[in-house]
C-alpha cells in the first residue's frame, strides 16, 4: 500500500518544517514555560517518589525535572511525563482531546544525548511536529474513541512522542513508519482512571512508550507498516465506526495546530471541562454570592463526559468534579491547589456540591474538536432567594504563563531564569543551559 495513510503521515513527519512559522515557535517556547511550571510544581508529588522507587530508581544521564539525581531515559520519560500531569494543571488541546506537551517533552528530554545537543530550535520543531501528529491524529480518530472510555492522552500520546523523536533525529520515512507502528501497538489509558494515581500515569507511560517505540525502530525492530490503516489498523480498532481516517493529514501543518485551535494553557489545577464552571462561580462570587440553596449546571451532550466524579472524597477526586468546583470558587472566590491535594474534601464544600444538579442541553451540538460547541450554563439561588445565571462559552485560557511559573516555583531564584531563558533559546549551549538548569532540587 504505497499510498497508506501511515505512509503519509511517516513522510509528513521527516518533511515538517515548523521552524520557519515564526508564529507557530513562539507558541511553542509559551507551552514549554507552562510545561515546565507544571512539571516543577508536580515534582515533589508523594507519587513521583513512588513510581521512582517502584521502578528501579535507575541512574543515568536524563535530567529529572525537579530532582538532582538524573535518571535512564525510559525512566526520565516516565517520571517527567507523571509530574507534569499530576496535579492536572498542564495544557489541553481540542483536537488531541487530551494532554499533549506532558508527553511530548519529557520523550524529547530523554531522548537527547548530553555529549551531542541539537539547537533548541531544532527541539522545539520537533515538539511541534509532535503536537502536530497527535492533533491530526485525534482529528481523525472520532469522538467515540475517547466516550467509550479511552484517555486519548494515554492512546494518542505514544504517536506524538516518537514523531517528535523522529523528527528530531533524522529518520527516514519507513524507519519514522515503524516507530508510528511500535507505538499504534503499545496504546492504552482508561478514562476509568480519572481521579486516581493512574491517571498521571498515562501521561508517563505515553511518553516513555513513544521514546520505546522510536528506540527501537531506529535499532531495527520491524512492525506492520501500515499501523494505521485496513481491518486491524488503528483507526478501525479504536475508532468504533467513528473514525475519518482522511482527515489525518488534512490542512497539515497549514496553519500548525498549536495555532488553531490552539493550546489552553490552563489557569485553574482542574479538569479543564470544568474551567467554565470556575469561572461562573467565581462571577458569581465578585456578586457577593457566599452560599447557595441549590443550582445547575448544564453541558452541551458530551460535554462532561471527563468530569466522572460527582461527591468527591478527596482533593485528587475533586478535580473531576463540577459540583465541588463550583463551591470552592463561590465560596473562596478562588480554585487554588490546595482545593485539590490528597486530603478530604472540606466539609462546607462538600455540602454545598450536594446542593448542585447537573443537566444537559439535548437541542445543543454535541460536544466536538470544534472549541465553539463547548460551554456551560450555571443557575444558582443562595439562602436569602437570590438568583443567578452564567453562560461561559469555549474554554478560558490563561493570561500570564510567567506568574503561573513563579506560583509554581515558588518564587524560586533556580528556576526564576527558565522564562526568559525558553523564551530566547536558539543553539545548542542554550539548550544545554535549560537542562542544568531543570537538574536541580
Amino acid at each position: 500500500m504505497p499510498d497508506s495513510r501511515s505512509t503519509a503521515l511517516a513522510e509528513a513527519i521527516v518533511a515538517a518544517r515548523p521552524d520557519a512559522e515564526a508564529a507557530a515557535m513562539a507558541a511553542a517556547r509559551l507551552a514549554l514555560v507552562d510545561f515546565l511550571a507544571c512539571a516543577l510544581a508536580g515534582s515533589p508529588d508523594r507519587t513521583v517518589a513512588t513510581v521512582r522507587t517502584a521502578m528501579g530508581d535507575t541512574p543515568g544521564r536524563s535530567p529529572v525535572i525537579g530532582s538532582g539525581r538524573p535518571a535512564e531515559p525510559l525512566l526520565a520519560a516516565l517520571l517527567n511525563g507523571y509530574a507534569g500531569h499530576v496535579l492536572d494543571y498542564d495544557d489541553v488541546h481540542a483536537s488531541v482531546r487530551g494532554h499533549p506537551t506532558t508527553v511530548i517533552v519529557p520523550a524529547l528530554l530523554a531522548a537527547l544525548d548530553p555529549g551531542a545537543l541539537p539547537s533548541a530550535d531544532a527541539f522545539l520543531a520537533a515538539y511541534l511536529v509532535g503536537l502536530e501528529t497527535m492533533a491530526h491524529l485525534g482529528r481523525a480518530i472520532g469522538p467515540a474513541h475517547y466516550e467509550r472510555g479511552f484517555h486519548a492522552t494515554a492512546t494518542l500520546g505514544p504517536f506524538g512522542a516518537a514523531a517528535a523523536i523522529a523528527h528530531l533525529s533524522g529518520f527516514s520515512a519507513k524507519t519514522t513508519g515503524i516507530a508510528l507502528s511500535l507505538s499504534a501497538t503499545q496504546a492504552a489509558g482508561l478514562r476509568l482512571q480519572f481521579g486516581f494515581d493512574a491517571k498521571p500515569l498515562h501521561a508517563g507511560l505515553a511518553a516513555r512508550n513513544g521514546l520505546m517505540a522510536a528506540r527501537l525502530a531506529e535499532a531495527g525492530l520491524s512492525g506492520a507498516p501500515e499501523s494505521l490503516d485496513g481491518a486491524n489498523g488503528f483507526f478501525e480498532i479504536y475508532g468504533f465506526g467513528e473514525a475519518r481516517p482522511e482527515r489525518v493529514l488534512e490542512d497539515w501543518g497549514s496553519p500548525w495546530q498549536i495555532l488553531r485551535p490552539g493550546l489552553t494553557l490552563k489557569a485553574f489545577p482542574c479538569c479543564t471541562a470544568a474551567h467554565p464552571v470556575a469561572m461562573a462561580g467565581l462571577a458569581f462570587h465578585g456578586e457577593g454570592f457566599r452560599d447557595l440553596a441549590r443550582a445547575t449546571i448544564t453541558f452541551p451532550p458530551g460535554g462532561d463526559a471527563a468530569l466522572v466524579v460527582r461527591t468527591p472524597r478527596t482533593g485528587i477526586e475533586a478535580r473531576f468534579s463540577p459540583e465541588y468546583i463550583l463551591a470552592a470558587s463561590l465560596v473562596d472566590g478562588a480554585v487554588r491547589l490546595d482545593h485539590f491535594d490528597e486530603r478530604p474534601v472540606r466539609p462546607d464544600l462538600a455540602a454545598l456540591a450536594e446542593r448542585v444538579e447537573r443537566r444537559h442541553d439535548t437541542s445543543a451540538p454535541h460536544l466536538s474538536s470544534d472549541p465553539g460547541t463547548r460551554f456551560v450554563v450555571v443557575e444558582i439561588a443562595d439562602a436569602q432567594g437570590r438568583t443567578a445565571r452564567q453562560r461561559i462559552d469555549g474554554l478560558p485560557g490563561l493570561d500570564d504563563a510567567d506568574a503561573k511559573f513563579r506560583d509554581a516555583t515558588a518564587g524560586s531564584d533556580a528556576f526564576q531564569a527558565v522564562p526568559d531563558l525558553v523564551r530566547t533559546m536558539r543553539t545548542p549551549g542554550d539548550l544545554a543551559r535549560l537542562l542544568q538548569l531543570l537538574a536541580q532540587p
